[in-house]
């Protein structure tokens, strides 16, 4: 009976604290799939009736909707994959030399607003007249994933033990080959936890391309903004769209909750 109670209270504890959430998501939804008479009407009517998909087909008829997914595809996997190339490297440095100052300076990049690097970025991209183009929205990326890579992959390096690759020096490797063949497969969880966040973060992010990108190179956090009008709010459409730019970072999150947690708990256990 006591370890039934502890599991309710339990239950019931996590409920509370992700019942903000669940609401907001299911009001999105409902807003999603009503007319907007019914969003507009007092008291608010949460159970569409009947419900509607004309919201989404709106969407796809004001927007080019699917090159802006393909847009966010290429910048979001780009900026990922050139942060894993440069971050898993230079957090295992960082870890292995004890290079405090270096993993301050990520941790400043880390915390520091986007806005403050958009200006100076906008105006040497407007001087290469590279504006409009997906490059410059990759390589604005990359200060947000960059960081977050390497202060991953720092906490989980420090996690792992350091005599399997002291071994394999003596053994007649390299520091290069110890990285590869010992180090790197043991960070696999991390890499994977770095990976989501890091495509997560580019995912969602929007004032770099509502800035950087051209007409034809927006993503879809740029579609969102698109469907607000001076005259008045959408709120069907506007749920809609939001709905559709979130839906595949919450399936990449529900489908890898288990490595990420894997991965987060691996390197906390170790670490400590």
């Amino acid at each position: 009976m006591r370890r039934l109670l502890e599991r309710l209270g339990f239950g019931l504890a996590v409920l509370v604290l992700i019942s903000p959430a669940i609401l907001v998501f299911l009001w999105m939804l409902s807003l999603s799939l009503k007319n907007e008479l019914d969003n507009t009407a007092w008291p608010p009517v949460f159970i569409p009736d009947p419900p509607t998909l004309d919201n989404y087909r709106d969407v796809f008829a004001r927007n080019d909707f699917l090159l802006y997914a393909w847009n966010s595809v290429v910048v979001s996997f780009s900026a990922t994959g050139f942060a894993l190339l440069v971050g898993v490297p230079a957090g295992y440095g960082i870890a292995r030399m004890r290079a405090m100052r270096a993993a301050a300076l990520i941790l400043i990049a880390r915390i520091t607003p986007g806005l403050s690097y958009l200006i100076p970025m906008f105006l040497l991209f407007q001087w290469l007249e590279l504006t409009g183009s997906l490059l410059p929205i990759v390589i604005s990326h990359l200060v947000i994933t960059v960081p977050i890579v390497v202060w991953v992959m720092i906490s989980f390096f420090e996690g792992l033990p350091g005599e399997l690759e002291e071994a394999a020096l003596v053994d007649g490797a390299t520091l290069w080959q110890a990285f590869r063949h010992v180090a790197l497969p043991l960070a696999r969880p991390g890499i994977t936890v770095a990976t989501i966040l890091a495509f997560i973060f580019s995912w969602n992010n929007f004032v770099f391309a509502m800035v950087l990108a051209g007409r034809e190179t927006r993503t879809l956090p740029v579609a969102v903004n698109n469907m607000l009008t001076f005259e008045q709010i959408s709120w069907g459409p506007l749920s809609a769209a939001a709905l559709l730019v979130t839906l595949p970072v919450l399936l990449l999150t529900l489908l890898a909750q288990k490595q990420i947690v894997t991965g987060l708990t691996a390197g906390g256990v170790k670490g400590g």
